[in-house]
């Protein structure tokens, strides 16, 4: 657990959104160790020695009818960077998605991170432009759950 939540911390501090990272050791057992796992966990070796991490879960495709992986994060260390362990970590995903019968591996960049994007395109993925992520969280996911037509300022 302190390996992933050290992975997870790294990628937030990364992306510049340490101040949203709330995952503890108990949180990520609970998660991803429980009785019903919310995702699986690969861990890149260098050496024998930590270097990078995916997290990754099913989605599902109406239009396909079957689901595929979405890659939520994925962070290599700085030092393992440039080495060939994004790129190893993606490859295994890939065969996971494969042989799980998955139709497709997504996932999310944040607009600014050049580096990233260009990695990705360099392997073959395509931005789906056409496409604006929505989310409902905090105080305003709770008041859809509850019903309440209060409009969210």
């Amino acid at each position: 657990m302190p390996l992933i939540v050290r992975f997870i911390r790294g990628l937030a501090e990364y992306e510049r959104l340490l101040h949203e990272c709330e995952a503890t050791e108990e949180k990520i057992r609970a998660s991803l160790f429980g009785p019903r796992p919310d995702a699986e966990v690969v861990i890149a070796e260098v050496d024998g020695e930590p270097a990078g991490f995916a997290l990754f879960f099913h989605n599902y495709s109406t239009f396909l009818a079957q689901r595929g992986l979405y890659l939520e994060d994925l962070f290599v260390l700085p030092d393992h960077r440039g080495r060939g362990v994004g790129h190893a970590l993606l490859e295994h995903l890939a065969r996971l998605a494969v042989a799980r019968e998955c139709g497709r591996l997504e996932w999310w960049v944040l607009d600014w991170n050049e580096p990233a994007i260009r990695f990705y395109r360099s392997i073959g993925a395509v931005p789906m432009d056409q496409w604006t992520v929505q989310r409902v969280s905090g105080d305003a996911l709770h008041r859809l759950a509850a019903g309440d037509p209060t409009p969210v300022p």
